[in-house]
């Protein structure tokens, strides 16, 4: 059971890395610095680090690895909030709609300027 358990949360960490490797590159095409910067060669669930700047002094601190999950949110590099886990995964989720969101919004404003 624990070897299904280990090999189950290797993929999770897999699924994870793909995801924030496509994240960091649709951010920057919006104009959004952010990087992701991934262990060994991604492919073997071994982990990365996702950073984005949501804007002056604000940034955002994802990482995944076999050791485990952490969000970090910092202003003026203070921290102000940590999550780990399901939480971390949450809160990226989040993030994630709210600049989605941001971003139909900008498109939206400007065809009706236009």
């Amino acid at each position: 059971m624990f070897l299904r358990l280990a090999e189950q949360y290797r993929s999770v960490v897999q699924d994870l890395v793909m995801s924030l490797q496509a994240l960091a590159r649709n951010l920057s095409k919006q104009g959004i610095t952010a990087t992701c910067y991934v262990c060994d060669d991604g492919q073997h669930g071994s982990g990365a680090s996702f950073m984005a700047e949501l804007g002056e002094q604000h940034m955002v601190r994802f990482l995944v690895s076999d050791f485990g999950i952490s969000w970090v949110e910092s202003r003026n590099g203070r921290e102000l909030v940590k999550f780990e886990g399901a939480e971390a995964i949450q809160e990226l989720q989040r993030i994630t709609g709210s600049l989605q969101r941001s971003r139909s919004e900008c498109s939206s404003s400007q065809l009706k300027q236009g």
